[in-house]
């Protein structure tokens, strides 16, 4: 019969494994860490918010300001969107919440028409908006600006013409 040392020999005898810095060891000057941001919030009092419709992207920054609008650099909304009711739908956050003159708003969008672009400044505005007072949360929620509209463009299929639409059967 072999004899298998107990428990209290083999830890004696093995060294102990350690993880991370030893004690012995001099600690090793760290780089300083940033600040952690709250989320939403850049430098120079920027409030940010990312919108999303279809397939077209806005990417919208408010800060305190007089009211100034300006889309992919373009300083009057009416140069940007052509219909009456896209107008309606991109500065309905500010309306909803009172805060139409306060915030002065950057935005940069692209991909996809009008109609998905105007919906996604709305959701990328009002998230800038809730992001900066948690006060307007409620109001932009009742009116549903908060919400994703994840409808997109289905797919065409292969072996027929659209994404529904089928060759027209023929029996003989």
């Amino acid at each position: 019969m072999s004899e298998q040392p107990n428990a209290t020999e083999s830890a004696a005898s093995t060294p102990a494994i350690t993880l991370g810095h030893s004690p012995a060891a001099p600690a090793e000057p760290t780089a300083p860490q940033p600040e952690r941001r709250r989320p939403g919030k850049e430098g120079g009092g920027y409030f940010w918010g990312t919108g999303r419709r279809k397939t077209s992207i806005a990417r919208v920054r408010i800060k305190a300001g007089d009211g100034k609008f300006f889309i992919n650099g373009k300083k009057e909304i009416k140069d940007f969107f052509f219909s009456e009711q896209h107008r309606r739908d991109v500065v309905a956050p500010l309306a909803v919440t009172k805060t139409h003159g306060k915030f002065d708003v950057y935005v940069n969008v692209n991909g996809g028409g009008q109609t998905g672009q105007a919906g996604a400044v709305l959701l990328g505005l009002s998230r800038a908006l809730a992001t900066a007072n948690s006060e307007y949360e409620p109001a932009l929620r009742e009116h549903e600006f908060l919400s994703r509209d994840a409808r997109k463009v289905e797919r065409k299929k292969p072996g027929q013409p659209g994404a529904r639409k089928r060759f027209q059967f023929s029996k003989r």
